[in-house]
């Protein structure tokens, strides 16, 4: 799964509970948080999230005062083993994509990540990654050319 998706940011005041007002609000209203970063800055925390409404999330913080922006970004489903995220990255750097930032969530049970990757070039990162994704029909049956 590889899907350019929006991405919420937002500068909180680095006190207790400043989160977990924002999360709860959403919850009421019921959206999913996707992916989330909270990174400290010598100012306001940086809240950086995804969620399953952008609509809904828009409104809850507005209705709370939090000042907000929205950019796209790229979330890719990463298979939780050695590697598997360096070759996302590899391909990326191939192509020349800067990535100016990334983070990573659990996605639910299985073995796999969610990463969420803000690059100088989302449309472009999308279709490399997906070019180089491996298909059931593109190879079923086939040996790779060095093995034959």
């Amino acid at each position: 799964m590889m899907e350019i998706v929006h991405e919420v940011t937002a500068r909180l005041e680095n006190k207790p509970g400043r989160l977990a007002k924002i999360c709860s609000a959403l919850a009421q209203e019921k959206v999913d948080i996707r992916a989330i970063a909270v990174m400290e800055s010598d100012g306001p925390s940086v809240l950086r999230f995804v969620t399953s409404d952008l609509e809904e999330t828009r409104k809850t913080l507005t209705s709370l005062g939090v000042e907000h922006s929205i950019v796209e970004v790229l979330a890719v489903q990463i298979e939780g083993r050695p590697g598997a995220l360096s070759k996302v990255l590899e391909r990326l750097a191939e192509e020349h994509i800067n990535i100016d930032y990334a983070y990573a969530s659990s996605a639910g049970g299985g073995n796999k990540a969610l990463g969420i990757f803000h690059t100088n070039n989302t449309k472009r990162a999308l279709q490399v990654l997906a070019e180089a994704a491996p298909s059931a029909d593109k190879s079923a049956g086939r040996r790779p050319l060095h093995s034959r």
